[in-house]
């Protein structure tokens, strides 16, 4: 065992022992090649059954990373270009003065869509056609590439039907195609888990089990009017029981995924170099996708941010770096998955505990990053 394998799976067995969390899974590839690949902890509680790193978990947001690199697979095929208009493959989106909105205003978070129907309900964001029917009609909250604003559930209907419109086919199946199946991780990765495969999955717990009756000492007793309130139901807030139910976890709802930290720290490797003969994109697009698209100020939540092209910039809890040199794509819950151009690095880690932060993320994610820097 690797000095770094151990000093990893030293630190994730004491956050399982100090009840911090429940089951982790901690993968990092330097150079295209693995060296750690560390789990601790368990995936059901009820049972006790391990988790091993083949174990998925259901990640919200850290698929929009997969989601992402479908799309750069494509357009380095030259079946689409960012800077094409949505309407030109997806006639409908251009609803409501939305037909300039662009492929690159999709992927950066600018394309003026962020909200999903305050009536949506769960069966809804399991169907498809539905949700990309709402998304095309939906008028923008600003003229497409003026503002950006976190796109949670609709990005991944929008890239997704783009995805669908270019080759014909789900993205569940370009996922399996052109990226899960050449990397060795069709089984590790998923927007649509099978049901047959489903009992493989960590179960998600909510850090907060019972809720205190009062609001925390210093919070309003009454909800500001903030825009994230108006970009959909709180029905659909991420938790456990929603990240649980046998269909979202069937369908494909690609602002998330079902995934390993392997499967994910492969991929991200993949976008940088060649993992067991596999290179997903270009250097020359790489340089594109990594870089930043767009910041400023989110319309939606509020707080800084910046885009490249599908991923956020900056590792977690990064965002003051003055020279980022990392993408990626954390997810509510606390799960995170990027690259680092710098340091040739990429980090996954699951786990299946949803922490309302991403101090486990982060606090890995740092010490990986030390011990490669010695």
């Amino acid at each position: 065992m690797s000095d770094l394998q151990q000093v990893v799976q030293t630190a994730i067995d004491e956050l399982v022992e100090k009840g911090t969390e429940r089951g982790v899974q901690v993968v990092v590839y330097v150079g295209g090649e693995p060296v750690v690949d560390a789990v601790a902890g368990v995936a059901d509680p009820v049972t006790g059954r391990a988790v091993t790193p083949g174990t998925p978990f259901y990640n919200y947001s850290v698929g929009k990373g997969a989601t992402s690199a479908v799309l750069h697979v494509l357009a380095e095929r030259g079946l689409i270009g960012y800077d094409t208009p949505i309407a030109e493959v997806w006639p409908e989106f251009a609803a409501h003065g939305k037909e300039r909105a662009t492929v690159r205003m999709a992927l950066n978070h600018t394309v003026g869509v962020p909200g999903i129907p305050l009536t949506t309900t769960e069966e809804d964001l399991c169907d498809w056609d539905r949700m990309c029917a709402a998304i095309a009609a939906a008028e923008p909250w600003w003229e497409p590439g003026t503002e950006i604003g976190y796109h949670a559930y609709s990005f991944g209907y929008i890239v997704g039907e783009i995805v669908r419109r270019v080759t014909g086919k789900k993205i569940s199946q370009v996922l399996l195609e052109e990226v899960a199946g050449p990397l060795g991780v069709a089984d590790e990765l998923y927007f649509g888990m099978p049901a047959d495969q489903q009992p493989r999955l960590a179960v998600l717990e909510d850090a907060f089990s019972e809720p205190s009756p009062e609001p925390p000492a210093g919070l309003p007793t009454e909800l500001p009017d903030l825009p994230m309130f108006r970009a959909g139901p709180m029905s659909l807030m991420p938790t456990a029981a929603l990240g649980n139910r046998p269909d979202i976890l069937a369908a494909d709802i690609p602002a998330g995924g079902k995934m390993t930290a392997r499967a994910m720290a492969r991929l991200y490797s993949a976008l940088m170099f060649e993992v067991d003969g596999v290179r997903l994109i270009s250097p020359e697009r790489l340089k594109e996708i990594s870089a930043i698209s767009a910041e400023g100020t989110d319309a939606v939540f509020g707080n800084p941010v910046r885009w490249s092209l599908g991923f956020g910039i900056g590792h977690p809890g990064g965002f003051a770096e003055p020279n980022p040199t990392t993408f990626g794509v954390p997810g509510a819950g606390g799960g995170s998955a990027y690259a680092d151009t710098k340091t040739g690095m990429a980090f996954a880690l699951m786990k299946n505990v949803l922490s309302p932060d991403f101090t486990t993320a982060a606090t890995i994610s740092d010490l990986v990053r030390r011990e490669l820097a010695t």
